[in-house]
């Protein structure tokens, strides 16, 4: 059985790491790189950098970061932020990131997924969705989660795989920064709809909280900022508690 994997994600804004409850009162919590060596150190089996302002200025200077992080760490790492073309994407992959995540541009326009995946392979491309539950169903969200379209999750990540992405990473608008637990019923759906590796993001406050959803929720990979970023569960301390409940992580 593959190991589960660990993913601290660091949101960044004007060269700084923040965080915050669903998406807004974002507070700095450090520096990008410098966080990124740390959890690196710690035993991160990824990070996931997202440029969470991506004005074109900020993807230039985004890009500058992302070479740095590529000379600081010796772990995978994704990025994503504002990326709607190839060219876009290039630019992030040739400063040194491992893989791209694609989210809003590819719910306008879905073909960007197969032309990413077509330059570089389906292994580079993460489908990011954020989505909410609504009385209709769990509805796509775009723009950081503040435009709520009339798509379905499921039917997008399905769409999504079909189309070249390699892995999806689904955000839970609703738990977000909340570290109240995930949807794990919801993410069991959707592992169970997709043939490729699902991340969970949203929610993160205990060990017991990844733990469910790693195996009610048969996700492949947890993301968590919150917990890291405050120090309420450091990585160790955590592959330690995941470990004792027979989660196969790597310590």
């Amino acid at each position: 059985m593959l190991a589960k994997r660990i993913i601290p994600c660091l949101d960044v804004t004007d060269g700084q790491t923040v965080k915050g409850v669903n998406f807004v009162s974002l507070q700095t919590v450090g520096d990008p790189v410098e966080l990124g060596a740390k959890y690196a150190a710690e035993g991160a089996d990824e990070l996931v950098y997202l440029d969470i302002s991506a004005t074109v200025e900020g993807r230039r200077t985004f890009a500058d970061l992302v070479a740095r992080v590529a000379r600081r760490i010796d772990i995978p790492f994704t990025v994503g932020g504002g990326i709607a073309s190839v060219d876009d994407a290039a630019r992030l992959l040739d400063a040194g990131a491992d893989k791209v995540t694609v989210n809003s541009a590819a719910v306008a326009r879905p073909e960007l997924i197969g032309e990413i995946a077509r330059r570089y392979g389906a292994q580079f491309v993460v489908v990011a969705i954020d989505a909410r539950r609504t009385p209709e169903g769990w509805r796509v969200t775009t723009h950081g989660g503040r435009h709520l379209t009339g798509r379905d999750l499921f039917d997008w990540a399905a769409e999504a795989v079909d189309r070249g992405a390699g892995e999806v990473l689904f955000t839970s608008m609703d738990n977000d920064g909340t570290c109240a637990g995930y949807p794990c019923e919801t993410y069991a759906r959707l592992a169970d709809s997709v043939p490729v590796p699902v991340i969970a993001s949203g929610g993160a406050g205990t060990a017991r909280h990844i733990a469910d959803v790693l195996t009610v929720g048969r996700a492949d990979a947890a993301l968590a900022a919150s917990i890291f970023h405050y120090g309420t569960l450091p990585l160790p301390v955590l592959k330690r508690q995941l470990k004792s409940m027979n989660i196969n992580v790597r310590i």
